[in-house]
């Protein structure tokens, strides 16, 4: 890859001081070992400034010197470690997830095929030698029907292991997938020998059936992984590479979102979603804009509106006078602040990775020493020390250490999910079993969500009509609230939006208290509120209450019994936080933070050594729910939300939360007995194939066994208690 290809130019972009940046998507990354490769040989170039690896998005956002180098030159170098890298398609990730899948479960149904005829054949022969009436002709016979079967079989299913393995020898390493794949080729080229040379003994059952336990537990692995899709991948996918661009003379053109400015008009058909953040020029309908609202319900949209990039238009054409596209929309920033969150969450790093870095050499090393040790010491012929060498590779397979994690997520996850809880982190049981701190947001966390006017009786109902007729055109939940009070009444079409301070309609404001200019000495009840003010009249004040989830007491309660440390991080006032921190014997809580200060107090937290769970719904808590070490989100909070949490929880109650966390403590004991009994497994059968006790044979049902304990091991979360 000398240069980039041509369609990828147009994704480079040079800022004013000459730093080119380009992301492109890493097809076949696969595990944390890669991104070391990738980042270590882009670091060496002089003119990269910046090289970063995401593995969970497989992004690679690199930035250099545009007079030092050219793209195509510094992606040779990550080319030639065997990566393929194209210009960056959130659709790519999607659709080459599904393709693993179904090659993993057509190599599955091969190998599973052929292992349960291999073995059919191999009782043939074992019964025909017991009685005595097995000939050789007959025996050879049934060897090379074995072999046609297994053969083709061992060569397709195998695929990924050995694709693996090699691309590990290529650049001089050594990883779990080489002593699998030796130990497949050793049985299956041995057993060929033996038929060949009209040998009593054939080990084609060993290697197809070994296969097919492997395939399984690399497609568990799978699954559980896919469940730990990023919130940064999910938002990605919202976002667009190319914009439908309106000229001056009418006609459309398609240009990349990088070559998008300020300025533009774009065009939006139905169905599409919005590539940049802008002002409708344009067009009235419907958008789908829960991404930023929160709110499921399509909303109306006509000319002046602001939309983000990331809305859906679900009804007519719309065209959009450009404010910020690509990097500098809302869309990007919490992209931005999702991914951060993400890279800098330390990664959980399994017992199994841990001990592969050494599992490797190790085993080649015995299943060498057994071979040397027999062929030259032992006095044996090399082909029965070569059958030794064959058992230990096969025997101290890793697949009962491949299963132990995700077999108990498996089982977990479905448990959860018939409890009301999705689970979206492949390891995020993991995580959640070491927190030792609960953050909780307020509103739709802890209340419902659904504020309702509380002093509206109190208001003259032109008045509240007038209030109600600014908040038609706003989705706040408190002027969604106000709404619902005032009844049915037309919406102001002129009415402007200041976000985070309130509406206006000439000279009328309806919003906070700054925005309405009202008296720092005007009474504060602790309620969420609103104020409306008019010309040469007194502001009115509208306040709201958000009722507690039912349980919420008893549940806080329970939690605080079980050792956990409680808080409250929110963005309302200190006055209507502060009263319900009361309510639930929390006496750590905080007030009017930001995104970005929520995201500041969860890092404060882990850096004096807290285990922090964030329970939070809505967009602004998207950062702190990727920021902590893990976190969970009912199931009505906005899209991100829902993303970046680890887990999901249906229901208007707090209780899935504290089944959650009592859950995850016992996934870590079953994990952790998983690896013990592999360990052990590992410990008794590795001397017994060493001293020739254990034929190939033997050793795929030993470790065939072994990755059925483990599994068994797991079963018995279904017949415990969750909570």
């Amino acid at each position: 890859m000398a240069e980039i290809a041509p369609e990828a130019e147009a994704y480079i972009r040079t800022d004013g001081q000459g730093i080119s940046s380009l992301n492109l998507a890493v097809e076949n990354l696969h595990c944390g070992g890669c991104v070391r490769r990738i980042e270590d040989t882009l670091a060496k170039k002089d003119a990269v400034t910046s090289a970063r690896v995401n593995l969970t998005t497989r992004r690679l956002a690199l930035h250099w010197q545009a007079d030092q180098a050219r793209a195509g030159d510094l992606l040779a170098a990550v080319s030639a470690l065997g990566y393929r890298l194209v210009p960056f398609d959130p659709d790519l990730l999607a659709n080459e997830a599904a393709s693993e899948d179904r090659a993993l479960l057509r190599a599955m149904a091969v190998a599973g095929f052929a292992a349960a005829n291999v073995m059919l054949l191999s009782v043939a022969i074992w019964a025909g030698e017991a009685s005595g009436d097995m000939g050789l002709a007959l025996r050879d016979l049934l060897h090379w029907i074995s072999a046609l079967v297994a053969l083709p079989a061992v060569a397709y299913a195998g695929r990924p292991f050995f694709r693996s393995a090699l691309a590990a020898l290529r650049q001089g390493m050594m990883n779990m997938d080489l002593p699998i794949s030796l130990a497949v080729l050793l049985a299956a080229a041995t057993s060929l020998f033996e038929t060949i040379n009209h040998g009593q003994h054939a080990y084609f059952d060993a290697s197809v059936g070994l296969l097919f336990f492997l395939l399984i537990g690399r497609y568990l692995d799978r699954r559980a992984r896919s469940r730990a899709r990023s919130a940064a991948e999910q938002l990605l996918l919202l976002g667009a590479v190319a914009a439908q661009v309106v000229e001056a003379s009418g006609m459309v053109r398609a240009l990349p979102i990088g070559a998008v400015r300020a300025g533009m008009t774009v065009r939006v058909a139905p169905g599409d979603r919005v590539p940049v953040d802008g002002v409708v020029s344009f067009g009235q309908g419907e958008v789908d804009a829960s991404l930023i609202s929160g709110e499921s319900e399509p909303c109306e949209i006509k000319v002046g509106d602001w939309l983000h990039a990331g809305t859906m238009n679900l009804s007519h054409p719309l065209q959009i006078e450009v404010a910020s596209a690509g990097d500098d929309t809302l869309l990007a920033e919490i992209v931005r602040l999702t991914a951060a969150a993400e890279q800098g969450k330390a990664a959980y790093v399994r017992l199994a990775d841990r001990a592969a870095r050494i599992y490797a050499p190790a085993v080649h090393l015995l299943a060498l020493g057994g071979f040397l040790g027999w062929w030259l010491l032992g006095g044996l012929a090399w082909q029965p020390a070569l059958l030794i060498a064959v058992a230990v590779l096969i025997i101290t397979c890793p697949c009962a250490l491949g299963l132990a994690v995700p077999v108990v997520q498996v089982v977990a996850s479905g448990l959860a999910m018939r409890r009301g809880v999705l689970v979206k982190a492949g390891d995020g049981f993991e995580r959640l079993a070491e927190v030792d701190t609960l953050v909780f947001d307020k509103t739709g966390t802890l209340t419902h969500g659904r504020p309702e006017l509380v002093n509206g009786d109190t208001i003259p109902a032109p008045v509240l009509a007038q209030a109600a007729g600014l908040a038609a055109g706003s989705r706040h939940p408190l002027c969604q609230a106000l709404v619902r009070a005032a009844g049915p009444v037309p919406a102001q079409l002129q009415v402007q939006e200041h976000p985070g301070m309130g509406l206006q309609l000439d000279d009328m404001r309806l919003g906070n208290r700054d925005w309405c200019a009202v008296d720092e000495a005007s009474p504060d009840d602790g309620n969420s509120e609103l104020w409306f003010r008019q010309p040469d009249q007194a502001p009115v004040r509208f306040a709201f209450r958000d009722q507690l989830k039912a349980d919420a007491v008893a549940v806080i309660g329970e939690l605080q019994e079980a050792g956990w440390r409680i808080e409250i991080v929110s963005g309302d006032r200190a006055v209507v936080v502060e009263p319900l921190a009361r309510q639930l014997k929390i006496s750590n809580w905080r007030a009017d933070c930001r995104p970005d200060q929520k995201v500041a107090y969860l890092r404060d937290l882990a850096a004096t050594g807290c285990k922090v769970a964030m329970i939070g719904d809505g967009l602004n808590d998207a950062p702190a729910l990727a920021a902590a070490h893990a976190s969970l989100s009912p199931v009505r909070a906005a899209d991100v939300a829902q993303a970046a949490a680890d887990f999901v929880f249906q229901g208007e109650t707090l209780a899935p939360v504290a089944m959650t966390l009592a859950l995850a403590r016992r996934v870590r004991r079953l994990i952790l007995q998983n690896f013990s009994l592999a360990l052990a497994y590992n410990l008794l059968a590795v001397p017994l194939a060493l001293a020739g006790v254990v034929t190939p044979l033997f050793a795929a049902i030993a470790m065939s066994s072994s990755s059925l304990l483990v599994t068994l091991n797991a079963l018995r979360l279904r017949g415990g208690r969750a909570s």
